[in-house]
């Protein structure tokens, strides 16, 4: 836990605490906030691109499987 040590005045009041990295727990930095560093920024977007966010569902059919412009509509 982040102590208070390393909290700094907050514009409003009160006291505000550094945003620790999603990925490495180190303190954020601001030039690549929510992450402390290039790495772990990259490292999160590989993570998105890759699917690994990804929330889970039905699949998707192919378009060889789905019904053409010709085909009865389904009632909603």
């Amino acid at each position: 836990m982040v102590g208070v040590e390393m909290a700094f005045p907050h514009p409003r009041g009160g006291l505000e605490y550094p945003m620790a990295c999603p990925i490495c727990t180190k303190p954020a930095d601001a030039k690549y906030r929510p992450f402390c560093s290039k790495r772990c920024a990259d490292l999160d977007l590989g993570k998105w691109l890759g699917g690994g966010y990804a929330i889970p569902g039905d699949d998707i059919p192919d378009e060889d499987n789905m019904p053409g412009p010709d085909a009865p509509q389904r009632p909603h």
